[in-house]
């Protein structure tokens, strides 16, 4: 096969091809510039709108706003904000589409002009009345030789026998004071007055020292009567109570000083019980509380709050108040846990708002006031005390009769903050305004 005869035929085929592709290349370059030339501008939003454009923002990130119309950094065309239309609203005031607060759920309270109480639920424990502890023990050495309570927790009363004592001191000072009474009688009636004075005053010395050993009245009465010293001290009880703790045994030797029994008078009880720190502005001293326990169901008790000790907890911070309560029939036990309600009296008619409605930043509190049409305010408030019926007193801020945001409001404290803060901003941009910047924004709004 001759491949010259066809040469020619081949090269000029190659050569239409080229142009071919050249005209289509051309072709389409041309209708790519004329695709990327602008066109007529189109409408401005406000002319569409009828409204004024405030600031440009990008949908991407609120964050980033601008004077003028343009692209985030993201490549996304900003969107514009406008004016609100009707009077001037203070910084911070939004306004919102009813349909928009219906479907994020606003709902609103009136302020309400009302007296604020409390009640004040606590667990507390059942000790003993400190002031009705008493404690049995011995001014003299000797040997225990008879214990008329041996079981703990046994009740007593007051003048009953608790321990007899054999002391080696009791028998010369019983001895020494009827020798003394003998040489009263003797000399009592001297006609020398100060040797009379003085028989009188060692009677009286040796007497004082029989009541300083825990001898009773009436057991130196009997002294004096029949004549005879006793070799045991008898210890009585103090108090009506019950006998908590028990020290000795018959027979042990016990030194002067040495607790023998301790006796508890339960006829009252203490009641402890911790509240919180932010709770005792509703707590004073005679106010009346309620107490319950799990093992007498269906009954309540009645005290008073006796003393609210001044300091707090370390571990929980809370306060200990005490409680005072008759037990005649010592039906509360120490160490019982209790269920305590302090009601508070009611303070005066205060300005009280739901607690819900208030945003507590950590430095001040504020709340959103419904000025209707859709409109909100942001208002800085002072807060009293807390009440049942989750309410707040204010002391500042707000009025009777108006209105405040109670659900939602984290939504438009979003939304007001960032008003506020572009209007501070865009503000700061516009030239011949007091501390605005001599440049043009910050390169990450031009576009």
């Amino acid at each position: 096969m001759n491949v010259r005869r066809f040469l020619p035929g081949l090269v000029l085929g190659l050569i239409i091809l080229l142009i071919a592709g050249g005209l289509v290349y051309w072709r389409g370059y041309r209708l790519m510039q004329h695709a990327a030339a602008p066109g007529p501008p189109a409408p401005a939003p406000e002319a569409k709108e009828g409204r004024k454009i405030k600031y440009w923002v990008s949908p991407m990130d609120p964050k980033i706003i601008s004077d003028k119309p343009g692209k985030d950094p993201m490549g996304m065309d900003f969107k514009p904000v406008y004016e609100e239309v009707g009077p001037a609203m203070a910084p911070g005031t939004i306004a919102v589409d009813p349909n928009t607060l219906q479907s994020i759920g606003v709902r609103t309270a009136k302020v309400e002009v009302r007296p604020l109480s409390r009640v004040i639920r606590a667990v507390g424990k059942v000790v003993y009345d400190e002031r009705q502890l008493s404690v049995v023990n011995t001014k003299v050495d000797g040997w225990v030789t008879r214990l008329f309570i041996k079981i703990t927790g046994e009740p007593v009363r007051k003048g009953q026998k608790l321990v007899s004592i054999y002391s080696r001191e009791l028998v010369p000072a019983q001895r020494e004071y009827l020798l003394a009474l003998r040489n009263l009688k003797t000399v009592g009636k001297s006609s020398f007055p100060e040797m009379a004075e003085g028989a009188r005053r060692l009677a009286e010395a040796s007497r004082v020292r029989l009541e300083y050993f825990d001898i009773t009245p009436s057991q130196i009465a009997e002294l004096e009567k029949t004549g005879q010293v006793k070799k045991e001290l008898t210890l009585t009880s103090p108090v009506h109570g019950i006998v908590t703790e028990r020290m000795v045994t018959e027979g042990q030797f016990v030194m002067a000083g040495m607790t023998l029994l301790k006796v508890a008078d339960l006829s009252t009880v203490w009641v402890e019980a911790d509240i919180y720190q932010y709770e005792l502005p509703w707590v004073e001293v005679g106010q009346r509380a309620e107490m319950t326990l799990n093992y007498i169901p269906g009954e309540t008790f009645h005290g008073t709050i006796e003393y609210l000790y001044p300091y707090l907890k370390g571990m929980t911070r809370t306060a200990k108040v005490r409680l005072k309560f008759p037990n005649p029939r010592i039906k509360f036990k120490p160490e019982m846990f209790a269920q305590v309600e302090i009601k508070s009296p009611l303070k005066p008619m205060v300005v009280a708002v739901p607690t819900e409605a208030v945003l507590d930043t950590g430095e001040k509190q504020h709340v959103f006031v419904a000025l209707g049409q859709g409109r909100f305010q942001p208002r800085e408030v002072k807060l009293g005390v807390q009440g049942t019926d989750r309410l707040v007193q204010v002391l500042s801020g707000l009025k009777e009769g108006e209105e405040v945001v109670t659900s939602a409001h984290f939504l438009l404290d979003s939304e007001s903050r960032f008003r506020e803060a572009a209007a501070k901003f865009l503000g700061a941009q516009e030239p011949g305004k007091e501390g605005a910047p001599p440049a043009a924004p910050p390169a990450h709004l031009k576009h």
